[in-house]
């Protein structure tokens, strides 16, 4: 690990792309997935008792993993209760592409307003493969 005092990068800052509508946007993720904050949708970073909670920054060889997304990107999401998120997400008639329990983790995909595809990750292991 490296030395705390060194420069470094320390965790994601945030996700930003172009909207249409940006305040339907920012609705959408408010009413939709509950998330709002002073600047738009705004999380906690480590708001889970799980250990080693991180963000990513993963590469693919092609988009086949981000369809039907449209813009060649994916929000992954932590949840901390994926079947209760997305029965709640189902009872407000949003369109849940798939679901996958991975051992480590459970999967369920969404797309935002934009086509932007959104991962729902809730992870189940303590420990990370």
């Amino acid at each position: 690990m490296a030395n705390s005092n060194e420069p470094r990068i320390t965790g994601l800052g945030g996700v930003f792309y172009v909207a249409k509508d940006p305040a339907a946007t920012r609705e959408w993720y408010r009413d939709i997935l509950g998330v709002d904050g002073e600047y738009g949708p705004q999380l906690a970073w480590a708001d889970e008792p799980k250990k080693n909670p991180y963000s990513l920054i993963s590469h693919f060889p092609d988009d086949q993993y981000i369809k039907p997304g449209k813009n060649g990107f994916m929000i992954n999401l932590r949840v901390n209760d994926l079947d209760g998120f997305v029965a709640k997400l189902k009872a407000k008639k949003v369109e849940i592409l798939g679901e996958a329990d991975e051992g480590y983790g459970k999967f369920a995909w969404l797309l935002d307003p934009n086509g932007i595809k959104i991962e729902l990750w809730e992870q189940v292991a303590e420990e990370l493969p």
